[in-house]
This record gives C-alpha cells, structure tokens and sequence, in this order.
C-alpha cells in the first residue's frame, strides 16, 4: 500500500495523452455526479462545487511532472479540458441549457491560476521545508471544505461523511506522502491534524443549522397562537407559531437541526389537523 500512494505522489509516467484521457475521464464523472440526482446531497456531488478533490487532481500532476513549465502546462491544460466537458455534458439535461455556462467563470478563474500554481508548485518537489509553506494554502482550502461538509454531514447526517474524512485525511496525509524529510513529515500531519480537529470540534460544537419561516397564516391554511403546531419527526428541530408584526399576522417558525422530508402539523383547538410535506435542504 505504501507504495502504490509513493508511486501515485511522483512515480508515474505522466505522458501528455495519459494527462489528456484523466481530464476527459474526470469531466465525464464530475458531469454524472451533477446529472444523477440519486447522488445529490451525497458526498459523491462535492466534486462539482467544491475544491478539495481537484486538488489532489493538481498536486498528484505537479508530483508526476519534470519540470516547471511542464507542471503548469499540465496543470491548465486538465483543468481546460475537464471543465468545460463538465459543463457541457450537462447541458442537454438541464433546463438552464447553455446558460449553465455562466457557472464556469469560477472555473476559468482557477484554469488560469493553474499555470502560476503548477509553476510554484512544483517547488514542492525539492523537499525543502518551504515546500509545505508552498503546500500549505492548498491544505487551508481544504480545510474550508472540512468545515463546510463537517456542517453538511451534521446536518445531513449520514450523508457527507465520506467527503468529511477525505478532507481531514488529505490534510494530515499530504505532507507525509509528498516529502521525504520526516522532520517536515511530521510537522505537517501535526498541523494539518490540528487544524482539522479543530474544525471538527467547532463544527460540533456549534453546528450549522438555520431559522427560517415556513408557513404564513392565510396562505394555505388560516391559524393563529391557539393552534399547536409540531414536525412528524422531532429530531428536525424545533418548530412554534409567532405574531410577525411586519406582516400583521401569524407564521409559523422553524429552527432547522437537520436536512431530510418531512411534514408539518398544525392542529386547531378543536383537534382538526393539517398537513404540509416539507424539504429541508441547508442553501
């Protein structure tokens, strides 16, 4: 095992056709993760939003390039072909059609910055210990991603784990799999460890939930503070009827704890019910 991950961090022959069939092959998974919607709000779709897999797409190039042009070529060139084939793949099964595309400008932005990134780099390579300094910002994204699906895992539980643990590992492990020096091995896992647990503790500690109104009396359903009002499933949050006096009327509020279908219940004084399904998603 150890030394298939020494031989994937800077023992393959990254020639420019294996390069070109890896972005085409990552663009076509990262377009199905977004297409099928059995894997969304699963740790599978993350690819399509967030950062943290593309780079380990880039470091695992910038390991297996041979010089420094050759790292940033290779670099901008996967993210330039895996991209947009993302984005177009999709486009016959979205209604947005072409209009997906003004999503790519995030992309584009990180294509471009590719060609200084894989540049720099490649300085990891050396081994020094300001090679993890050049590393470094690359584990501080991936530690945003933690803290975001650390939330989403809470939230959503269990969903979200895989990418949770993929975040924490990536940066504990980077520094040990990338250099050579232990003394830079160990001080690397020790940050990223650091950083990650206290992430996660902070997460845990104060979990990402969200208020929000749900109903408004006269909507659907006319109601006022002698109706109780409960989820189907507790475990959601906390739910309670307010007076809004911006609308002059009665709503019912929730305290989301937690993603998933649900219903609402309202029930009137004299014991008359009423239903509403709900979909609780965090934006």
């Amino acid at each position: 095992m150890t030394n298939a991950f020494k031989k994937l961090f800077g023992g393959i022959n990254l020639t420019w056709p294996k390069l070109i069939i890896a972005a085409v092959i990552a663009g076509i998974f990262t377009a199905a993760m977004a297409i099928i919607p059995a894997v969304h709000f699963t740790s599978f779709n993350t690819i399509t939003v967030t950062l943290e897999v593309w780079i380990l797409f880039g470091i695992l190039i910038i390991m297996n390039s041979k010089s420094n042009l050759d790292s940033a070529l290779k670099c901008f060139v996967f993210f330039l072909i895996s991209q947009p084939l993302v984005y177009l793949i999709q486009v016959p099964f979205s209604d947005m059609g072409w209009g997906l595309f003004s999503y790519y400008r995030f992309w584009f932005i990180w294509t471009i910055l590719c060609l200084p990134m894989g540049f720099i780099g490649y300085y990891i390579k050396m081994g020094k210990w300001w090679g993890y300094l050049i590393l470094l910002p690359m584990v501080l994204i991936t530690a945003t991603s933690l803290y975001k699906y650390m939330n989403y895992f809470i939230f959503y539980r269990p969903f979200y784990i895989l990418i949770t643990i993929f975040c924490a590992c990536a940066m504990i492990f980077y520094p040990v799999l990338i250099f050579e020096n232990k003394k830079i091995k160990i001080t690397g896992a020790i940050i990223g460890a650091v950083i990650a647990t206290a992430i996660v503790a902070l997460a845990a500690i104060r979990p990402m939930g969200y208020s929000t109104e749900v109903i408004s009396s006269g909507e659907e359903y006319t109601f006022d503070d002698s109706y109780k009002v409960s989820f189907a499933d507790d475990k959601y949050g906390d739910i309670e009827i307010k007076y809004d006096s911006s609308l002059e009327d009665y709503v019912v509020y929730a305290d989301f704890k937690r993603g998933g279908k649900t219903s609402i219940i309202l029930e009137s004084p004299s014991g008359e019910k009423k239903e509403f399904d709900i979909m609780i998603k965090m934006d």
